[in-house]
């Protein structure tokens, strides 16, 4: 055997890690979810605004401020579900299906 057998490091090199580099899936999916949580910053203020507009004595205001709730609660989820793809893209989270 000449030699070799008291080294336990004996093909343990590894090769340099790769350098981070820029996903395009990633950044489009983090510019969408950006998109969503500005779409419902929007739709809040917006339905704050109506609100205030409803309780003042019109009447028509109020189905302005349900259509605006509803897309801020459906934006608030797109913007979660987004975050979540990218945390699971960049390795942050680990995929369910695969445990």
């Amino acid at each position: 055997m000449g030699g070799q057998e008291g080294k336990s490091r004996a093909g343990a090199r590894r090769a340099a890690r790769p350098r981070p580099r820029l996903r395009m899936d990633v950044v489009g999916l983090a510019a969408g979810s950006l998109l969503a949580l500005t779409a419902w910053g929007f739709l809040v203020w917006a339905a704050i605004d109506f609100g205030r507009t409803a309780r003042g004595g019109d009447s028509g205001a109020w189905a302005y401020l349900v259509v605006a709730s509803i897309g801020a609660v459906a934006c608030l989820f797109l913007c979660l579900l987004l975050v979540t793809m990218v945390l699971r893209r960049i390795g942050v989270l680990s995929d369910p299906r695969r445990h």
